[in-house]
């Protein structure tokens, strides 16, 4: 994976679609930042083209929307298999997010959605199918997230 050097415009922009990306146009960007509208629709494509900004996603407040049981679980893949069976995990019925973790223990986090405990061990068992250990099970309350400070600030440290 090769990564590409970010300007402080790109940084800028980064930050605010982090923020709020579904209610910031390009226009809006580039108001904020003293750009041209098409200078920050030239540079988002870019940074799509080159994998930097690789999607927009809807932040779903699960239980408001009626599933009570929004779990991490975390699991351990052997690691030659990890990115494999990680992929595999994701496309698990009710799994939502999948992270690879660099460590020898505790290395795939497993987000999923149950409706009831009988899905959530559904989820569980298939996990384990696939070859992936569960080692915690734990439901989550909230998630608080935030752009990335160095983006903002221009600075690339």
């Amino acid at each position: 994976m090769t990564s590409r050097e970010l300007d402080a415009l790109d940084r800028q922009i980064l930050y605010t679609l982090q923020a709020e990306a579904r209610r910031t146009s390009s226009t809006d960007i580039a108001d904020e930042l003293d750009a041209s509208a098409s200078t920050v629709r030239n540079r988002i494509q870019r940074l799509e083209a080159d994998g930097v900004l690789r999607g927009y996603h809807a932040d779903v407040d699960y239980e408001r929307a009626g599933y009570q049981l929004y779990t991490l679980i975390v699991c351990t893949a052997p690691i030659p298999e990890r990115e494999e069976l990680a992929e595999a995990a994701a496309a698990v019925p009710g799994v939502v997010e999948v992270q690879e973790v660099m460590t020898g223990e505790r290395n795939v986090m497993v987000r999923a959605i149950g409706v009831d405990g009988d899905d959530l061990s559904r989820i569980g068992e298939e996990l384990d199918e696939l070859g992936l250990r569960v080692s915690d099970e734990d439901l989550i309350r909230n998630t608080h997230r935030r752009p990335y400070a160095k983006f903002g600030d221009g600075g690339g440290e």
